[in-house]
């Protein structure tokens, strides 16, 4: 558990912490949360692997609402859930600050997706989301794939590992043709095939932001890599 005593955070000079693999729990975190309500240094959060639940999302969501300075929060490897992520989310919907947000393998799934996806329709400051290994599927990509017509600010998305198929991206694909500031798309490793790689080849054709589209490891084979390879033929 992280001792009161520490709750400033140190010296106003210190701009880093990284807590990742520590076990701090909920009750770390909200001892950190109620000190980043204060603390008008720190810019970098590291809390990856460290068992925290949803309880301590709801700490740390307080914490963004009061918060300042705070740019990254590497959240990763916990298990906030979908009621986490519905805390998270809400808090984007006030916090001004923050540019990355990391919640990798967190047992998110469709609801908690709905819930980032609403707050990316009013946060004008996030840049960077990463959702990986979670499992937003269908419902999320769609939920994402709206959000992005609307969104203005997010320059990255990562969605490798969430079980999202060619029906599923086809929604990303069309908030592509509209979405001018996302560059960089990663859907490695999901089970996107020839169909929804024609979805972004089509989109590729218009899009004129995107500078990074991961699809490795999915199953786009001979006919997916004939729509892409086209679609260079016009993005230059």
């Amino acid at each position: 558990m992280v001792s009161s005593q520490y709750s400033t955070l140190g010296p106003r000079t210190l701009t880093t912490l990284k807590l990742n693999g520590n076990e701090i729990g909920d009750a770390g975190a909200q001892h950190l949360a109620d000190a980043l309500q204060h603390n008008t240094a720190l810019t970098t959060l590291n809390l990856q692997s460290n068992k925290v639940a949803a309880a301590g999302a709801e700490h740390l969501a307080d914490a963004l609402r009061h918060n300042t300075t705070l740019t990254t929060l590497d959240f990763g490897m916990n298990n906030i859930r979908d009621d986490g992520s519905q805390h998270l989310a809400d808090a984007l919907q006030h916090n001004t600050t923050l540019t990355t947000l990391n919640l990798q393998c967190n047992g998110i799934r469709a609801a908690g997706a709905q819930y980032f996806a609403d707050a990316l329709r009013k946060n004008n400051t996030l840049t960077t989301l990463k959702l990986d290994t979670n499992e937003i599927a269908a419902a999320g990509a769609q939920d994402f794939g709206d959000a992005l017509r609307h969104n203005t600010t997010l320059t990255t998305l990562k969605v490798t590992w969430n079980r999202i198929r060619d029906d599923d991206v086809r929604h990303l694909a069309a908030a592509l043709w509209q979405n001018t500031t996302l560059t960089t798309l990663d859907l490695q490793s999901n089970k996107v095939g020839a169909a929804g790689a024609e979805r972004l080849a089509d989109a590729l054709r218009h899009n004129t932001t995107l500078t990074t589209l991961n699809l490795g490891y999915n199953k786009i084979q001979n006919d997916g890599a004939r729509h892409l390879a086209d679609a260079l033929q016009h993005n230059t």
